[in-house]
């Protein structure tokens, strides 16, 4: 619930920031456009109250971001990324838990997935002997 809480706080915030970062008068003139004294925002004032709302609303984004982190983490605090049961079970070999549903594999014959290093020199053709002279 309360990531909920933080998520619709964390949009309202970001649409926010955004409008009142697009609402302030341009100080570069990217481009020859804006900066100039037309506008509803001419005043020094206005400005700095735009100034400032961003401010607030930036420190806030960072707030709730780091909010949402924590709340996320503090309900997986008690699970581990690495099960050590089932580690375990690997190195030894075993399964940790079979499917229920699942039937026993047939019988296959006991076969090396890959030929050998015998099997490869016991293909080969053996060379005659070279005679001697």
């Amino acid at each position: 619930m309360l990531q909920t809480i933080l998520l619709v706080a964390m949009i309202l915030i970001s649409i926010a920031l955004a409008g009142v970062i697009l609402l302030q008068r341009s100080e570069g003139g990217a481009l020859g456009m804006g900066g100039g004294p037309s506008g509803f925002m001419t005043a020094r004032g206005a400005g700095n109250v735009l100034t400032r709302a961003t401010e607030i609303l930036a420190i806030l984004f960072f707030i709730c971001a780091i909010s949402l982190t924590i709340a996320g983490n503090m309900s997986r605090a008690s699970q581990s990324v690495i099960n050590a049961d089932e580690v375990g079970a690997i190195a030894v070999g075993g399964d940790t838990q079979a499917p229920a549903s699942a039937a026993p594999a047939p019988a296959t014959p006991a076969q090396p997935a890959a030929p050998s290093l015998d099997d490869l020199e016991a293909s080969l053709p053996t060379a005659p002997s070279a005679p001697a002279r």
